[in-house]
C-alpha cells in the first residue's frame, strides 16, 4: 500500500512537471515577443515585467525539483541595485543625465540591473531547451518516475542554480547588510549601557559621594549621625557595585570569558524559571564572537520559553556538524509561535546576521516550540569528522554510468521493443533486431534491465556517504 501511495505521489509530480510545460511554451512566446519589441522597435520598458515573468516560471520548476527530489536549487540573481542616492545639490544621476526625481535612475538601473545579469539569458536558454529535455525525458519520467526526476533536476541545477559570481554577489550583500546591522547594534547597545551607568551607577555614585560629603560634616558634631551616614555609604557602595556587575554581565559574561560557551549555556539553563536540560557536543571552543552571538542568542530564547510559551521544561542542544554550529532550543509550550510577530527572533535574526546564521522556527499550535540556529562555517576545519565525499573511482564511475546508461536503456531496449512490437522494417544499430528471433526479446528485456540497473546505481553512489546531523537528531 505504501508503495502504491508513493508511486502515485511520484506519477503526481511527474504530471506537475509536465504541466509546467505549458507555462513554459507562453513564457517563451512572450519571451520572443520581448526581443523582437526591445531590439527591433526599441520599446526597452516591456523588458522588466518578461523577466519577472520568466522568472516566476523558473521559481516555479526550482520549488518543484525541491518538493519532488529534495534537492535546493538556490536562486543564481544577482542582487537589485540601492536606490538612487542624491548629490549635494539634490539631483539624481544617471550615468551623464542629471534628473530631479529618482523615478528615472531608478528605473535605468534596474533595467541595467535585469538586462546584464547572466541569470536572466540563462533563464531563457532553459525555457527554450526545458520543453525539448522533458520530451526526451518522457519514457524515464513515465518508467522510472523517481529516477527521471533525479535527472531533470540535475538539468535544471545546470542553468537555474547559483553560480559562483552570484554566490560571490548575494554573499557580498549579506555581508554588507551584516556590516550595518551589526553597527546599527552596537552604536544601540553602547547608547544602552551609557544609559544604565548614567541613570544607575553614575547616579548612586554622585549620591555616594555627598552622602560621605555629608558624613564628613558631622564627624565632629555628631558622630552617631556620621556612622549613620557611613553605615548608609557602605549600602550604596554595595549597590552600586551590584549594579556594575549587572553591566559588565550585560556586555560580555564573565562566566562565557572563562569558562566558555558550554558551562555559560548551562549555567543559563540553571538560572532558567523552567526545567531545562542541556545537551552539548563541542569538544572545543569556539572564537569569542561566535560563542557571544549564540550565548546571547540561547538567552533571549530560554527568556521567551519562560515569558510567552507556558511551558513547564525546555531543552537546549548544542553541537558542531564539520565545520557548522547548530543550537536547537525546544520547549512544550502552547506553540503557535509568530516569528513575524516579535518576540524577540528579529534581535537574534540581527545579531547572528553577521556570521550567516539562520533561525528557523518550528511551533504547530499545541505542540511546542523549537527554534533551531545555524551558523555556517564557523567552526574549525579539524572539528570536521565528516567525509570528504564521493571518492574519486567513485565519481568517475557515476559519471561514466549517467554518461552511457541511455544508450542500453532506451535505443537498443524501449526503441529496439517498439519496433520488434509493431513488426517495423528497420534494423538500423539495433542489436536485438540482428539476433534470431528467440533471442531478440531476452536481448531487449536484458538492454533494458541493464540501462535501468546503470541509472540506479548511478542515483544510489551519492547515499553511499552519509550526510552528518546533529548529534540530537542522530
Amino acid at each position: 500500500m505504501k508503495h502504491t501511495v508513493r508511486m502515485l505521489r511520484r506519477y503526481g509530480q511527474v504530471g506537475a512537471l509536465l504541466a509546467l510545460v505549458v507555462a513554459e511554451l507562453v513564457a517563451l512566446a512572450t519571451t520572443v515577443l520581448c526581443v523582437v519589441l526591445v531590439f527591433g522597435l526599441g520599446l526597452v520598458f516591456v523588458l522588466p515585467p518578461q523577466v519577472r515573468l520568466v522568472r516566476k516560471v523558473t521559481g516555479a520548476a526550482r520549488r518543484l525539483v525541491e518538493s519532488s527530489t529534495g534537492t535546493r536549487i538556490d536562486p543564481p540573481y544577482l542582487p537589485p541595485p540601492p536606490p538612487p542616492v542624491p548629490q549635494p545639490d539634490g539631483m539624481y544621476r544617471s550615468h551623464r543625465t542629471l534628473y530631479k526625481s529618482p523615478r528615472f535612475p531608478a528605473w535605468n538601473d534596474r533595467w541595467k540591473w535585469l538586462a546584464e545579469d547572466p541569470a536572466t539569458w540563462r533563464d531563457a536558454l532553459w525555457l527554450l531547451l526545458d520543453p525539448l529535455v522533458k520530451l526526451a525525458l518522457l519514457p524515464l519520467l513515465l518508467l522510472l518516475p523517481a529516477h527521471g526526476l533525479r535527472v531533470h533536476a540535475a538539468w535544471c541545477g545546470l542553468l537555474l542554480s547559483a553560480t559562483a559570481s552570484s554566490r560571490l554577489n548575494q554573499r557580498l550583500e549579506r555581508v554588507t547588510r551584516a556590516r550595518h546591522l551589526a553597527v546599527g547594534t552596537q552604536a544601540a547597545e553602547m547608547r544602552r549601557i551609557e544609559r544604565d551607568l548614567h541613570d544607575g551607577a553614575q547616579a548612586r555614585l554622585i549620591a555616594l559621594g555627598m552622602t560621605l560629603g555629608t558624613a564628613e560634616q558631622l564627624m565632629d558634631t555628631d558622630p552617631d549621625a556620621a556612622k549613620a551616614m557611613m553605615a548608609r555609604a557602605r549600602e550604596a557602595s554595595a549597590e552600586t557595585l551590584t549594579e556594575l556587575r549587572r553591566v559588565i554581565h550585560a556586555v560580555h559574561p564573565p562566566v562565557l570569558a572563562e569558562r566558555g560557551l558550554a558551562d555559560a549555556v548551562r549555567l543559563l539553563a540553571l538560572e532558567s524559571p523552567l526545567r531545562a536540560s542541556v545537551e552539548i557536543d563541542l569538544p572545543h571552543r569556539p572564537e569569542p564572537p561566535v560563542e557571544a552571538a549564540v550565548y546571547f542568542a540561547v538567552s533571549e530564547l530560554l527568556a521567551n520559553a519562560a515569558r510567552h510559551s507556558g511551558a513547564a521544561s525546555v531543552e537546549v542542544a548544542l553541537g558542531g556538524v564539520g565545520p557548522h554550529l547548530f543550537v536547537r532550543v525546544a520547549d512544550d509550550g502552547r506553540g503557535g509561535a509568530d516569528p513575524s510577530a516579535g518576540t524577540g527572533l528579529h534581535g537574534i535574526e540581527d545579531r547572528l546576521a553577521a556570521f550567516d546564521g539562520t533561525v528557523a522556527v518550528d511551533s504547530p499550535p499545541g505542540g511546542g516550540t523549537a527554534v533551531t540556529l545555524e551558523l555556517p562555517k564557523v567552526l574549525p576545519e579539524h572539528w570536521a569528522g565528516l567525509p570528504a565525499g564521493l571518492p574519486r573511482w567513485k565519481t568517475l564511475l557515476m559519471v561514466a554510468l549517467w554518461s552511457t546508461a541511455w544508450c542500453p536503456l532506451f535505443p537498443q531496449g524501449i526503441v529496439a521493443g517498439l519496433l520488434k512490437t509493431f513488426d517495423a522494417d528497420v534494423r538500423s544499430w539495433f542489436l536485438a533486431l540482428y539476433l534470431p528471433e528467440p533471442w531478440q526479446w531476452p536481448c531487449v528485456v536484458f538492454m533494458i534491465a541493464l540501462g535501468t540497473a546503470m541509472v540506479a546505481l548511478a542515483v544510489a553512489l551519492p547515499s553511499t556517504v552519509p550526510r552528518a546531523r546533529p548529534s540530537w537528531e542522530a
